[in-house]
């Protein structure tokens, strides 16, 4: 059977699209047909893919990953078979994207393939530790409760970026507005209040001159720096695709006093996160250090987990070698090395990365709660420069005159 998108009018004359499966495109037309719908695109569904959809909408999401992984757990644990859990999540499924990819793995199970297997033909929307964890669970046949471990995984990474996005939101929001108004004021209400004060003979304040100065740049020359910070901004783009220039842009980012240790902690944390999953779904030590490096974001950080990989399939313990590296919080080296030596790995790594969150998590508080008061005084500050400025001529003014 072969998966086929479609595009069709219903009974009603309205347009639908989806997938369907068929042995041939004639047949899918068939199919469409008893439905009582016209066929208008038929386009053969290939679910060996290593990118997401193009003009069918993008694969899966964060938050449908982290549900289909839990429906697919409960339905497995409720008896049904991989192709009949498959095909229940297809039907529950909203989205044509989703039900594509779906419709991709059970064609690939039917076939006779193995889930992981399977999984391989979309690395874009099930990411390594995913299919990493899958195989594990494949070969244990405890596949059902990884996929509940998977689900737990997915959903904790899920909260802490939204808690981290949600922190900088507001922040940045206070920052546009404040930049907007300041260029508002320096564009077209000094220059309009100024041009009274340059009619007349007197000598103006240096604050005064100043922001005249500054205003006159800003229109004039306002556009040039627009477009030069527009051309920095793909420039630095272009930069970060060479490993080298990351590298030395990751080590400086990591050795910044507030910023880095708050960088390391973060990926210290997907680090542990990963870990955790595979080591408790029973991925080899040095398959799941390989697929942490995936997650790990900060280069000298994914170098250090290389390094310690290679020491470790020399015979090294993991926790002396990541504290060779000197890159994890020394928390996380103590729980893994108390780990390994009571042969309970994965539920310190648990422990450890649900510590290194809270950390993560208050470090983000604390970086909100300190910005705020920060950039109110900063604008305030502008603000209270200009109406300085626009004043002084009229104070001196005032005092000429008495």
């Amino acid at each position: 059977m072969t998966a086929f998108r479609y595009r069709a009018l219903d009974d009603t004359g309205k347009k639908t699209a989806g997938v369907v499966e068929a042995e041939s495109a004639r047949e899918a037309r068939a199919i469409l047909r008893d439905r009582g719908w016209f066929p208008m695109d038929i386009e053969d569904f290939s679910g060996r893919r290593s990118f997401s959809f193009g003009s069918f909408g993008r694969g899966l999401r964060a938050a449908e990953l982290c549900l289909l992984t839990r429906q697919w757990a409960t339905l497995l644990i409720s008896g049904l078979t991989m192709e009949q859990s498959l095909t229940t999540m297809i039907e529950q499924a909203e989205r044509e994207a989703v039900r594509g990819v779906l419709t991709g793995l059970r064609r690939e199970i039917v076939g006779g393939a193995s889930l992981r297997a399977a999984l391989e033909r979309f690395p874009v929307d099930f990411p390594a530790i995913y299919r990493a964890s899958v195989a594990a669970g494949e070969k244990s046949g405890e596949l059902s409760k990884v996929m509940l471990q998977l689900a737990d995984h997915l959903e904790q990474r899920s909260a802490l970026r939204q808690k981290t996005i949600q922190a900088l939101v507001y922040p940045v929001l206070v920052a546009s507005v404040a930049m907007l108004v300041v260029i508002g004021l320096m564009t077209y209400v000094v220059p309009s209040v100024v041009s009274v004060f340059q009619q007349g003979r007197q000598e103006l304040p240096w604050l005064t001159r100043a922001l005249i100065a500054i205003s006159a740049f800003i229109r004039e020359w306002g556009w040039l720096v627009l477009l030069a910070m527009i051309g920095a901004g793909f420039g630095l783009r272009l930069a970060f695709r060479d490993e080298g220039f990351r590298m030395r842009w990751d080590t400086r980012l990591l050795g910044l006093p507030v910023l880095g240790p708050y960088l390391r902690n973060l990926d210290a944390t997907r680090f542990a996160s990963t870990l955790s999953i595979l080591a408790s779904s029973g991925v080899p030590l040095l398959e799941a250090l390989e697929a942490c490096s995936r997650v790990v974001v900060r280069l000298p950080l994914v170098a250090a987990i290389g390094k310690a990989s290679g020491q470790v399939r020399e015979g090294m313990p993991l926790s002396r070698a990541l504290m060779q590296t000197r890159q994890f919080p020394p928390i996380l080296v103590h729980m893994i090395a108390s780990g390994e030596a009571t042969g309970r790995l994965g539920a310190l790594l648990e422990r450890a990365a649900q510590l290194q969150q809270a950390d993560v998590e208050n470090r983000t508080a604390m970086f909100t709660v300190l910005i705020e008061p920060i950039m109110l005084l900063t604008m305030g500050g502008l603000v209270l420069l200009i109406v300085l400025a626009v004043m002084q001529p009229i104070i001196e003014l005032n005092v000429l005159i008495h």
